[in-house]
C-alpha cells in the first residue's frame, strides 16, 4: 500500500525526523489559507499523486510549457494560482503512464535554502536477508538516469537487525553521502530514526529524495516515498486509514476484498491462474504467442467456489480484455472447486468473449466433466501451451 507525501512526512515527524512545515489541501480555495499558515516568502506546491518524477510532469489539460506537478510559489498570490491551476487536471510523469492521474491534493510547504541534494532508500535487501541504506550524492529528479549511467555513485549499506543501526553504519552512510560538520552530527539521529520507522511501520520502502543538506549545514527530509507491506497491515490501523483509493485501480480495490492477488496490466488477455509461479509462466507463453496479459491473478492454492468466481468476474469487468485463460494446477485446490466457481461466475456475469481452461491436479476429470456439461462456451485445454495457442487464435478470429 502506498501513501501520499505529506502523510509520509507527517509519520516521519512523529519519530522525530526533520520536515519541513507544510498543509494539506484538498480545493483550490484553501491555498490562501494553507500558505497563510507558513513563514514564506518561499512557498512549495506539489501534487499529491502516487508517482514520482512529479517535478517533471505535464498536465494533459495545460499546455506543453506550463510548469510541471512541483512549483515554487515566491508568494501567496503565486501560490492561490498555482493550486487553481492544478487541482482537477490530469499530471502525466515517467511512472503514471500516458493515462496520468488527476490531482485531487496538493501539499503546500514552506520553501527551503538548498545546498546539495541527496538519495536516501531504505528496503528489504533480499540478497542479504536485511534493511539496507542505499544512498547517493547524487539525489533529486535524475537519480534514474544516476542509476543507469553512473552506479557506482550509488551505495548499499546493509543493517545487521539484531544490532540495528550502529555508530558504524551512520559513519558508512554519512561517508557515502560526504557529510560533515552539522550535517554529519544530524545524521546520527536521522539514520536511526529512518530504520525504526521503517522497520515499526513494516515498511516495503521508504524512500527519501531528496535528502537535503540546507545552507545552514543541517539535514531535512525534503521529499518522502513509501510503501507498506500489505500482509503487515492488520497491526497498523494507522497506517491504513491513510489508505486514498482514488489512486488505484478498481478492480486491484475489489480484489483485495477477496485476499486475490492481482496486479492490472496492459494487455487483452485476462489470467486467472493459481500459484504466482505458475501465474508468470502463462503470462509470459501469452507474450511467446503475440498477445499481452491484461493482469496478473493468483487466486492462491486454497480458494472456495466463491473466491474463483469473484477473480473471475474481475477480470471480466476488464473493458480491454478480449480473452480470457484459466490455467490452474490442482494441488491444495481441487479442479471441479475451480470449475464450479468458473461455471458459477459465467452464469452470472455472462461470457462475452473467448474462454480457455487448462485443468491439471486433483480432480481433473470431474472438473472437465463439469466445464463439458455446463452447455457454455468454454474452449478445454491439454497443457499449457495448448491453452496459449487456443485463446490466441479465438482472439485472432
Amino acid at each position: 500500500m502506498n501513501i501520499h507525501e505529506y502523510q509520509a512526512k507527517a509519520l516521519l515527524k512523529s519519530f522525530g525526523a526533520p520536515v519541513a512545515e507544510g498543509v494539506a489541501i484538498f480545493s483550490a480555495e484553501e491555498a490562501e489559507a494553507a500558505a497563510k499558515q507558513l513563514p514564506g516568502p518561499l512557498y512549495v506546491v506539489k501534487s499529491q499523486i502516487h508517482a514520482g518524477g512529479r517535478g517533471k510532469g505535464k498536465f494533459k489539460e495545460l499546455s506543453p510549457e506550463a510548469k510541471g506537478g512541483v512549483r515554487l510559489a515566491f508568494s501567496i498570490d503565486e501560490a492561490k494560482a498555482h493550486a487553481k491551476e492544478m487541482f482537477g487536471n490530469t499530471l502525466v510523469t515517467a511512472q503514471t503512464g500516458d493515462a496520468g492521474k488527476q490531482v485531487n491534493r496538493l501539499y503546500i510547504e514552506d520553501g527551503a535554502d538548498i545546498a546539495r541534494e541527496l538519495y536516501c532508500s531504505l528496503l528489504v535487501d533480499r540478497s542479504v536477508g536485511q534493511v539496507a541504506f542505499v544512498v547517493s550524492t547524487e539525489g533529486g529528479m535524475d537519480i534514474e538516469a544516476v542509476a543507469h549511467d553512473t552506479p557506482e555513485k550509488i551505495h548499499t549499506i546493509a543493517i545487521d537487525p539484531e544490532a540495528g543501526v550502529t555508530a558504524a553504519d551512520v559513519a558508512k552512510i554519512s561517508a557515502a553521502l560526504e557529510l560533515s560538520g552539522a550535517a554529519a552530527e544530524d545524521a546520527k539521529a536521522l539514520f536511526p530514526i529512518l530504520y525504526k520507522a521503517f522497520v515499526e511501520k513494516d515498511m516495503a520502502l521508504l524512500e527519501v529524495n531528496p535528502l537535503i543538506v540546507m545552507k545552514n549545514d543541517h539535514l531535512r527530509v525534503l521529499d518522502a516515498k513509501m510503501s507498506f507491506d500489505g500482509n503487515a497491515l492488520f497491526r497498523h490501523d494507522d497506517v491504513r486509514a491513510l489508505r486514498d483509493e482514488t489512486e488505484e485501480d478498481a478492480k486491484e480495490i475489489e480484489a483485495s476484498k477477496w485476499d486475490l492477488a492481482y496486479v492490472a496490466l496492459d494487455g487483452n488477455i485476462g489470467c486467472m491462474v493459481n500459484g504466482a509461479g505458475l501465474a508468470m509462466a502463462t503470462m509470459d507463453i501469452i507474450k511467446l504467442y503475440g498477445k499481452e496479459p491484461a493482469n496478473f491473478c493468483d487466486v492462491g492454492g486454497g480458494a472456495g467456489k466463491e473466491k474463483v468466481a469473484a477473480a473471475f468476474k474481475i477480470i471480466t469487468a476488464d473493458p480491454k480484455v478480449e480473452g480470457i485463460l484459466v490455467n490452474i494446477f490442482g494441488g491444495i485446490m481441487k479442479c471441479d472447486v475451480i470449475a464450479e466457481g468458473v461455471i458459477a461466475a459465467v452464469k452470472e456475469v455472462g461470457l462475452k468473449v473467448p474462454l480457455v481452461v487448462r485443468l491439471e491436479g486433483t480432480n481433473v476429470e470431474l472438473g472437465k466433466k463439469l466445464l463439458n456439461e455446463s452447455g457454455l462456451a468454454i474452449t478445454a485445454a491439454d497443457d499449457l501451451d495448448d491453452a496459449a495457442k487456443k485463446i490466441v487464435a479465438a482472439i485472432n478470429g
